[in-house]
C-alpha cells in the first residue's frame, strides 16, 4: 500500500498536463510587451491542477464501479485495487472540482465573466469521459477532449486571462501543448488496449489497433515539435525545443520497437516530463523574445 493513496490517486505523473498550459499561455503575454499578471497566473494554474486532479478521481470512480480497472497493469487506482471506496474517491472528486470552481469564480471576477461557462464546460466534460450512462472516453473521443480542454482551452485561456483576448499566436503555441497532453493519455490506452479490448472499452488505441495505435502516438510527439517549429514566427528562440528531439527519439524508438504492458509504465513518465520541459522550453522562447 503507497504511502499516501490519495497521492497516488491523484496520478501526480499526469499533472505536467495542467501545468504546462499555463506556463506556455502566460509566458505568451509577455510578447505584448506587458507585464505579467502573477495572481491571475497562479489562479490559472490552481484551476489546471484542480481540474486535472478531479479528473483523475472520477475516472477512479467511474472506471471501478464499472468494473474496467479490476485487473491493471498501470498506475493504482483506489477503488479497483479496494485501498478506497466508490463513495470517498466520488467525494474527492466533487471536493476537487468544487475547488477549481470557487477558484475559476474568483479568477472570473478578475478577468471575464465568460470564463464561467467555460470552466462549468470543463468540469462537465471531465466527469462524462468516464462517468454517466454513456461516457465519450468508452467510444474513441478521448484524445479529442484532452486536445481541447488540456491544450486549446486552458493555454488560451491563460493567455485570455493575462490579456483579455484571444490570438492566433496563442492558439498556435497551444497546440503542441495539446499534442503532447494527448500523447500522456495515448500512452495509458496503448499500455491499456489488451484490457480494454475486452470489458468493451472502445478507446481510440482500441478503435486503431496495436500497430496503428503506435503510429498515431509517435505522430503526436512529432506534431509538437514541428509546430514549436512554426512558432519561430512568434519567437525565433522557439528553436531551442529541437534539442528535445533526441528525448523523442528514444521514447519513439521503444514505442515502435513493441514496448508494452508494465514496460510502458516508465515511458509514461518520461513523456510526462518531455511535455514539462517542452513547454517550460517554449514558454523560455517566449518570455526571451524582445
Amino acid at each position: 500500500m503507497p504511502e499516501n493513496k490519495w497521492i497516488a490517486g491523484a496520478r501526480p505523473k499526469t499533472l505536467p498536463a495542467a501545468i504546462a498550459p499555463v506556463l506556455v499561455g502566460t509566458a505568451l503575454r509577455h510578447t505584448d510587451h506587458v507585464h505579467i499578471n502573477m495572481i491571475n497566473a497562479i489562479l490559472a494554474l490552481l484551476v489546471s491542477l484542480a481540474l486535472q486532479v478531479g479528473v483523475n478521481y472520477s475516472n477512479d470512480y467511474s472506471d471501478g464501479v464499472r468494473g474496467t480497472d479490476a485487473v491493471r497493469v498501470g498506475p493504482i487506482r483506489l477503488v479497483g485495487s479496494g485501498l478506497a471506496t466508490p463513495e470517498a474517491v466520488k467525494r474527492a472528486a466533487i471536493l476537487t472540482f468544487s475547488f477549481a470552481a470557487v477558484i475559476g469564480l474568483i479568477l472570473s471576477a478578475r478577468t471575464s465573466w465568460w470564463l464561467v461557462g467555460v470552466g462549468a464546460i470543463s468540469i462537465l466534460a471531465a466527469w462524462y469521459y468516464t462517468g454517466g450512462k454513456n461516457p465519450y472516453g468508452y467510444k474513441g473521443f478521448g484524445e479529442v477532449s484532452v486536445f481541447m480542454f488540456f491544450g486549446i482551452v486552458a493555454t488560451v485561456g491563460s493567455y485570455l486571462v493575462q490579456s483579455e483576448k484571444i490570438s492566433w499566436q496563442s492558439l498556435l503555441v497551444a497546440i503542441p501543448v495539446g499534442s503532447l497532453a494527448c500523447a500522456i493519455l495515448a500512452i495509458n490506452n496503448l499500455r491499456d488496449l489488451p484490457k480494454d479490448a475486452t470489458v468493451g472499452k472502445r478507446t481510440l488505441a482500441v478503435r486503431l489497433g496495436d500497430h496503428n495505435a503506435r503510429i498515431a502516438f509517435i505522430g503526436l510527439l512529432m506534431s509538437a515539435h514541428i509546430v514549436c517549429l512554426i512558432c519561430i514566427t512568434i519567437t525565433p528562440w522557439a528553436v531551442a525545443t529541437l534539442l528535445l528531439l533526441p528525448t523523442t527519439a528514444v521514447i519513439s524508438r521503444s514505442i515502435w520497437d513493441g514496448a508494452k504492458g508494465a514496460d510502458l509504465i516508465p515511458l509514461l513518465g518520461k513523456v510526462g516530463r518531455l511535455h514539462l520541459i517542452l513547454s517550460t522550453t517554449l514558454a523560455m522562447a517566449l518570455l526571451a523574445k524582445r
